[in-house]
């Protein structure tokens, strides 16, 4: 016999004001309808850098997805997603040198960004 576990919820994922008029634009740009599109947010473990994140613009949520919702922008979870970003706050920086996302997640356990495998040196 086997079981069916529903999600775990996602307590709090929040994208700043930088974040959410960037997504805006790439919705635009993409010419997605913007009632039903969002960001499609993904994380998954990534070695001693913490987690590997993936962000696009898609034009509806998947059956399973988490949606979570933030002035009328729509983001897309998958569930082991969802357990990894709870309480992560994606932000938009520009800056002369670069420009691009930003996470900070509280769920990261190290950042020290030389992304090698599980058995870095320490």
């Amino acid at each position: 016999m086997s079981t069916t576990q529903k999600p775990e919820t996602v307590a709090s994922i929040a994208l700043t004001d930088s974040a959410i008029d960037q997504v805006r634009q790439f919705m635009v740009q993409e010419k997605v309808a913007i009632d039903t599109a969002g960001l499609r947010v993904s994380a998954t473990p990534g070695g001693c850098s913490g987690f590997r994140y993936w962000l696009n613009i898609e034009e509806h949520a998947l059956p399973d997805d988490h949606v979570v919702e933030q002035d009328g922008l729509r983001v897309f979870l998958d569930a082991s997603s969802a357990r990894h970003l709870s309480g992560a706050e994606i932000d938009f920086i520009s800056t002369v040198d670069a420009s691009g996302f930003k996470i900070q997640n509280p769920n990261e356990l190290s950042d020290c960004g030389c992304d090698c495998s599980e058995e870095c040196p320490a």
